[in-house]
């Protein structure tokens, strides 16, 4: 018995939210995945991220110096999904683009700072992506466009970085998996 992807590929939303951490602020969003075509044994899709990012704990900077104190993010992927001849592995490419505003606070230093301003990053993503029963492989590129080192106020600036990683994961159990990662 075969399962048909058009039985179970649907579009789904989704609501996150995160605290505070190194490179990113507290945050709460809402996203969803919308196929756009589902054969038989693949999928194109649409995968879509808005996050509203509120202010850092005051003195506790999430970009190291200058409190951020608010923005919003984007990110989507427009993507093609396919399953290998006996359906033992699905094969995944996707790209798209991402971007983050980003308003300077005070500074988390006794520097006084002014002239805050609130700037904005943008980003290319790629993504390759290989599943099984037993093993998760991912490799992804997150490539800056634009102007990518910006003034944030009188003293500090900001800058978005190149970043490129592969995650390779193992199934231990079919609910406990070991994964480890290089970027």
């Amino acid at each position: 018995m075969s399962i048909s992807l058009a039985d179970v590929v649907k579009p789904t939303i989704g609501f996150q939210g995160a605290l505070q951490g190194a490179g990113t602020p507290n945050q709460a969003g809402i996203g969803g995945f919308l196929p756009l075509s589902v054969d038989e044994n693949s999928v194109w899709f649409l995968d879509a991220l808005v996050n509203a990012h509120f202010g850092d704990r005051d003195g506790y900077s999430s970009i190291i110096n200058t409190d951020v104190g608010g923005g919003y993010s984007t990110s989507t992927r427009l993507g093609y999904r396919w399953l290998n001849s006996d359906r033992s592995w699905m094969f995944g490419l996707n790209g798209g683009y991402d971007s983050r505003s980003l308003k300077s606070g005070d500074a988390d230093t006794s520097i006084n700072v002014t002239h805050k301003k609130t700037v904005g990053f943008q980003q290319i993503a790629l993504n390759a992506e290989a599943v099984s029963s037993s093993w998760t492989l991912n490799g992804y590129g997150l490539i800056p466009v634009g102007d990518v080192e910006q003034k944030l106020n009188s003293v500090y600036e900001g800058g978005a970085l190149n970043t490129y990683g592969l995650d390779a994961g193992y199934f231990i159990t079919p609910v406990l998996k070991a994964s480890a990662g290089y970027y």
